[in-house]
């Protein structure tokens, strides 16, 4: 697994903007060479708002976006449509405006759907996805992924990988269903620990005072299971992108030599 790197910006919206732009060329970079890319989203305030910009950006015609794959980190295991539902406030921010493919547009399922309360088989079905979508080169049930982005929660929870809980201590499956979660709603569908390592670039997004010292607990040598965000790495990459509020618990031996 790569080490932690960080970029650190002024604020949250060029944060965003920044963040979007990466994006993009990462995108670009991997259709050019492999005439397609695969892309984990993720929600939450610093989610939407890379989408959003990304949206806006000049850029954004560069992408082919019809030879995208989209997939989830983690979803609130609600009805198809429900406005908390990661997917729907995806689609809001960026996907509704792309001329993505559906077919490769791979939400998770929803509580309404074929598998009603079972969040388990849920979770199965998307680890058999997954599965299917891999290819020679990959390894551990999943696709290797472009880009794989975290939103790092206050608690230093990534995807629905919270302390403590018994998900963030998954070694087998790449898709685990999730009851009890302390952040609302309490039934979840997440990626493990296992599935985001598989991603050749890990990206942990954190924004705001009220993710300083999580971060700094994470990128401070603790453990993942009291810091999920901590075992959360790429194969060649591990990417933190944090504005100045939320880096700053950070020591100043972590900082990078600039920042932007």
């Amino acid at each position: 697994m790569s080490a932690p790197q960080l970029v650190v910006h002024r604020d949250k919206e060029l944060m965003a903007q920044a963040a979007a732009a990466r994006l993009i060329t990462r995108i670009v970079d991997a259709q050019a060479s492999r005439g397609s890319a695969s892309v984990v989203l993720t929600g939450g305030r610093n989610g939407n708002g890379l989408l959003a910009a990304l949206g806006s950006a000049p850029a954004r015609d560069a992408v082919d976006w019809s030879r995208l794959d989209l997939w989830w980190g983690d979803e609130r295991y609600l009805p198809d449509g429900d406005p908390e539902r990661n997917v729907t406030q995806a689609r809001e921010a960026l996907l509704d405006r792309v001329p993505l493919d559906p077919a490769r547009v791979h939400a998770m399922p929803a509580s309404d759907g074929p598998y009603g309360d079972d969040v388990e088989a849920a979770a199965a079905a998307y680890a058999e996805e997954l599965a299917a979508a891999t290819g020679p080169g990959d390894y551990g049930g999943v696709p290797a992924f472009d880009v794989l982005m975290l939103g790092v929660g206050p608690d230093t929870h990534v995807a629905s990988l919270f302390p403590e809980l018994p998900a963030v201590r998954e070694t087998v499956r790449t898709v685990v269903g999730v009851r009890g979660a302390p952040k609302p709603p309490p039934v979840r569908i997440s990626l493990t620990l296992p599935a985001i390592r598989a991603a050749r670039e890990v990206w942990l997004l954190a924004a705001g005072e009220d993710k300083a010292k999580a971060a700094a607990l994470a990128l401070s040598g603790a453990g993942e299971v009291q810091a999920p965000a901590a075992g959360a790495r790429g194969l060649s990459r591990t990417l933190w992108l944090l504005d100045a509020a939320a880096a700053s618990e950070l020591p100043r031996s972590l900082y990078p030599p600039a920042t932007a």
